[in-house]
């Protein structure tokens, strides 16, 4: 049978995995699918992923796609999520050509991180709880800056394998919804470490630790020992993941 690529929706709770890919001696949303995949399907595939994540952050919307030459169970969508954990979904599963990668036809990323200020034990696992005064006109002044420029060495965590480090920020703003703030950010790519870092440094700001020259400084210095990574994973959460106008034009596999 001819082999058919498929690109594969997901999305999880990332709390209790550590991380995206597969990863020796830990678990991972990878690792959990392959296994539901080979259970219903009795063989195995390798998925590859279009925008890692790390332990414990979350995702709305990201792919795997993979090489199948076997004939997809009718009801796969369904049988699926019936076999994996109740924190990983599968959204859709969408025929493409062979062609087709979900990481470097991508076109951009979004993440949201999400602080909170006042204490709600239903939010302790999916957002930042940060008790202080926060000047948000600086938040925004601060998300505005970082638009301005295009290398984010100083945001990329040590030992980071990339080539370069220019990422092109299509937007950042922070959000006010109901009692929490939003980070909101979108770009072609994401650095190791990079969003955290950003939202992080931007907080000492927003706390009146640093200031606007202070973050340019930061930006400038092309130095990761100079950024605050120290907000933690469990408030970020990969938004979506975009491809070209017309790209998911293929028919869907029916998940009823």
């Amino acid at each position: 049978m001819k082999i058919q690529r498929y690109f594969m929706e997901v999305f999880y709770k990332g709390t209790d995995y550590s991380g995206f890919q597969v990863q020796q001696n830990a678990n991972s949303i990878q690792a959990e699918i392959e296994k539901a995949f080979s259970v219903l399907q009795k063989q195995q595939v390798r998925l590859t992923g279009a925008s890692r994540t790390d332990t414990g952050v979350h995702a709305l919307r990201n792919y795997f796609h993979f090489d199948f030459d076997g004939v997809l169970h009718p009801q796969f969508i369904y049988k699926i999520n019936a076999i994996l954990p109740g924190d990983i979904g599968i959204k859709n599963i969408t025929k493409v050509s062979t062609q087709s990668h979900c990481r470097f036809d991508a076109i951009s990323r979004e993440y949201n991180y999400y602080v909170y200020r006042y204490k709600n034990p239903f939010l302790k696992d999916r957002a930042y709880y940060f008790p202080y005064t926060l000047d948000i006109e600086i938040l925004k002044e601060a998300a505005a800056v970082i638009k301005e420029y295009n290398d984010f060495t100083s945001f990329s965590k040590r030992n980071s394998q990339v080539k370069n480090f220019e990422c092109i920020i299509e937007s950042s703003e922070w959000i006010k919804e109901g009692d929490m703030l939003v980070f909101n950010v979108k770009a072609n790519r994401f650095l190791r470490g990079m969003v955290r870092g950003l939202t992080g440094t931007m907080l000492q700001l927003g706390r009146g630790k640093s200031s606007i020259t202070d973050l340019r400084n930061i930006i400038l210095a092309k130095d990761c020992t100079v950024a605050d990574f120290s907000v933690p994973s469990h408030g970020l959460f990969l938004v979506d993941v975009q491809y070209p106008t017309g790209y998911f034009e293929n028919m869907n596999i029916d998940s009823e």
